[in-house]
C-alpha cells in the first residue's frame, strides 16, 4: 500500500544518495552525539501497514531495531498515521515534528526515494533504499483457471486497497470498464484474505503485501500486469533523515548495506513470506 496521496508520484526509478565522501559539518557530528548520549535511535514508522508495521509487529519493525543495535542504541518506535502527503510525513516525523508534540524521530522508514519528492522536500535527506516494491494481480486458480490480460477479469470480482495506486488504476482501466466489479477494502490484506477466503476472484496489490498473506500458495498464481501508468520496475523504498544529520545517514547507509551483504536483510523480509527485492 502506498501511504499517502504523493507516494502516487514515486514510481520512478528511484536512485540511491550514497553518503560516502560527504563531508560531515560540525552540526552533524553534534547531532550524532546527542543521540549516543540518549542511548535512543527514535524512528518513524506507518501504522496499519502490513506486512511492513502494524500493533509492533512487522518486516518495518525488526528492520529499525536491527539499525539501532548495529549503531549501539535502544529502539524507540514512533508510530504515526499517514497524513494528507508525504510531505505532512515528512514534517511532522522527520524535520519538525506535529503541533501536538508528537515527533521527530531520528530516521523515518518506508520513504520512496524519488527525485521528485526529494526536490520538493529539501529539508530532508531520502537514502538507503532496502527495497522495490511493485504492483501484482493475484488470482484465484480456481474461478479464474486462466489469465492471458485483464480481459480475463471480465465479470469477475476484483479487490483493491481504498485510496491505493492500485485502486487508482484498476478503477480507471480501460475507461472503467472493471469498476462495478471492483470491491474497495480497508487495506490490501483485508482484500488478499477474502480472496483466500473465496469472497473474491483477484486482487490486485503490492507484490509484498500477497506475498505475506499467501505464503507462496500455488492456487493463487502471482502475475505482472502492465498498466500505462505504473512502471512494471516498481518504486525503491528507502530512509530519510533531517537534511544537516549527515553522520547519522551515513551510518545508517552503513548498516543497511552489511545487512543487505550479510542476508540479515533477507532474513528479516522472509520471516513474514515476503521476498526483498534489492534496488
Amino acid at each position: 500500500m502506498m501511504r499517502s496521496a504523493a507516494m502516487f508520484r514515486a514510481v520512478c526509478l528511484a536512485i540511491a544518495l550514497s553518503c560516502s565522501g560527504l563531508v560531515v559539518p560540525s552540526v552533524a557530528r553534534a547531532d550524532w552525539q546527542k543521540i549516543q548520549e540518549s542511548g535512543i535511535l527514535k524512528v518513524a514508522i506507518y501504522n496499519e501497514f502490513l506486512p511492513f508495521s502494524d500493533n509492533g509487529a512487522g518486516i518495518d519493525v525488526e528492520l529499525a531495531a536491527a539499525l539501532s543495535a548495529r549503531l549501539g542504541l535502544k529502539l524507540k518506535l514512533l508510530p504515526f498515521t499517514a497524513g494528507e502527503n508525504l510531505g505532512d510525513d515528512l514534517r511532522n516525523m522527520v524535520w519538525k515534528g506535529h503541533y501536538l508534540g508528537y515527533g521527530p524521530a531520528d530516521v523515518m522508514l518506508h520513504v520512496p526515494v524519488d527525485n521528485r519528492l526529494m526536490a520538493e522536500n529539501d529539508k530532508v535527506t531520502i537514502f538507503a533504499p532496502y527495497h522495490v516494491e511493485t504492483v501484482r494481480l493475484v488470482r484465484s486458480a480456481k474461478t479464474v483457471p486462466a489469465f492471458d490480460g485483464l480481459d480475463a477479469l471480465a465479470g469477475k470480482r476484483i479487490g483493491v486497497e481504498k485510496v491505493s495506486i492500485a485502486a487508482m488504476v484498476m478503477l480507471g482501466e480501460g475507461n472503467g470498464k472493471f469498476r462495478d466489479n471492483v470491491r474497495i477494502y480497508d487495506t490490501a490484506t483485508a482484500a488478499v484474505v477474502a480472496l483466500k477466503a473465496g469472497e473474491l476472484d483477484a486482487v490486485l496489490a503490492n507484490r509484498s503485501e500477497i506475498e505475506a498473506v499467501m505464503q507462496g500458495d500455488a492456487a493463487f498464481p502471482l502475475h505482472d500486469v502492465s498498466f500505462q501508468r505504473l512502471p512494471r520496475s516498481g518504486w525503491a523504498v528507502g530512509m530519510a533523515v533531517r537534511k544537516d544529520d549527515v553522520e547519522i545517514a551515513r551510518r545508517l547507509q552503513a548498516a543497511i548495506n552489511e545487512m543487505a551483504g550479510n542476508g540479515a536483510l533477507k532474513a528479516i523480509f522472509a520471516k513474514y513470506g515476503v521476498q526483498v527485492v534489492k534496488p
